[in-house]
């Protein structure tokens, strides 16, 4: 796995490794009965994606008998640092200050996460 590697996951494909993640290795009628509640989703588009994810590398397979079941291949914190960082390179240039803005400028944010915020900023600067 090559962590400098950028994730794109669309929609789908990002609620389906959440899936696996969560559940560890599912059949295609496990995803799709996961999944069924958020959206009516056809097993055959579930199935479809499934097999383009594991030729992209992000799921692989095992089967038992003639059923499938998937695993996740990469880690939720290597596609989320992934996806973080390539929507703070395409729209805010790499520079974080003017991403952390737009976020606090467009989204409702209570005491207690910009007290987070304070207490994470402060421990970054005691690091070297």
């Amino acid at each position: 796995m090559n962590a400098a590697r950028t994730y794109r996951l669309g929609d789908l494909q990002l609620r389906i490794m959440k899936v696996l993640w969560e559940r560890g290795p599912q059949s295609v009628a496990d995803v799709h009965e996961a999944l069924e509640t958020e959206a009516a989703l056809a097993y055959t588009t579930i199935a479809t994606m499934l097999r383009k994810m594991e030729a992209r590398g992000l799921v692989t397979h095992e089967s038992e008998g003639r059923r499938f079941f998937y695993r996740a291949a990469i880690e939720p914190d290597v596609v989320t640092r992934s996806m973080a960082n390539d929507v703070l390179d395409r729209l805010f240039e790499g520079r974080l200050a003017d991403m952390l803005d737009h976020l606090l400028s467009t989204r409702e944010i209570s005491r207690d996460e910009l007290r987070e915020l304070e207490r994470l900023i402060r421990e970054r600067k005691k690091q070297p």
